[in-house]
This record gives C-alpha cells, sequence and structure tokens, in this order.
C-alpha cells in the first residue's frame, strides 16, 4: 500500500467532513416521508424523543439533550407548542424557570412514533445490529471532536 499523494489527500471523495454532511443529508430525507404523516420535521421529531424520555424539561436542557444551543431549539419549541404537542409553564419550584412539558396530544404521538426506527432501518435495509455499529461510532467519533 503506498502513501496517499497530496491530490489524494484534497480528493473530495477521501474528505471525512464530505462523507459524514452527505450522510446526514440521506438521512434526513430517508426520516422526511416517514415523519410526515405524525406531523413532525426531523429536528421536531428528535425534540419529542428528547420529551419521550423526560418531561418536563428546561429549554437549556432539552438543548443539551439535543447538542444544540438553546436559541436554535426556541423555535422548534414555539412550534410544536402551536401544533399543541407541548407546552410551556413556569415550574412550581421556581417561577423564573420556564419548562417544557408535554400535552396530552403530545404523549399520545408517541404511540404512532413507535414504529419509526423499524421504518427506517427497512428503508436503510440495516438490521439492528449494523444500524447500532454506526451509530457507535459515530458517537464516539462525536465524543472525540466535541467542542
Amino acid at each position: 500500500m503506498t502513501a496517499p499523494t497530496a491530490d489524494d489527500l484534497l480528493r473530495l471523495d477521501n474528505q471525512l467532513c464530505f462523507a459524514l454532511v452527505t450522510a446526514a443529508r440521506n438521512v434526513v430525507a430517508i426520516y422526511r416521508p416517514i415523519l410526515e404523516p405524525l406531523g413532525l420535521t426531523h429536528p421536531q421529531y428528535l425534540v419529542m424523543l428528547a420529551l419521550w424520555e423526560e418531561s418536563p424539561r428546561s429549554l437549556r436542557d432539552l438543548a443539551t439533550a439535543l447538542a444544540m444551543d438553546p436559541a436554535t431549539a426556541s423555535p422548534l419549541v414555539k412550534r410544536l407548542q402551536g401544533d399543541g404537542l407541548i407546552e410551556r409553564r413556569r415550574s412550581a419550584s421556581d417561577e423564573r424557570r420556564l419548562e417544557i412539558a408535554l400535552t396530552a396530544k403530545g404523549t399520545a404521538l408517541r404511540a404512532q412514533a413507535v414504529d419509526v426506527p423499524r421504518q427506517v432501518m427497512a428503508r436503510l435495509g440495516m438490521s439492528i445490529p449494523e444500524v447500532e455499529a454506526v451509530r457507535d461510532g459515530l458517537m464516539r467519533f462525536a465524543g472525540a471532536v466535541e467542542l
């Protein structure tokens, strides 16, 4: 095996960033038609996943769980609130704190969303262990480059 040349190093197809961006775009495109019947975009789906795990939670906690800034999460929360899936309310223990909580409609949507991962794997043509291996590798990578 020969060492890569300068030209090899600068080939688009050899770039990690290009592979990641392309994979992310393709995965979101796979999710789009699956989430459409639920009335969710991919970013909204991620917010709902976090809230199905723990609700209520603060905007800051939610944004941290989603690895995004609160300013990015806020419009997603407002849209989900407008759709009647979540509500923003003052914390009973600290009135300065705004909590984001699921509504009954948001809680009920979980039953419809439970099939989303299976549908994604079917469209990818991948098994659970294959998807887990990719996910785990990406999580290790993300942890290694965390800012």
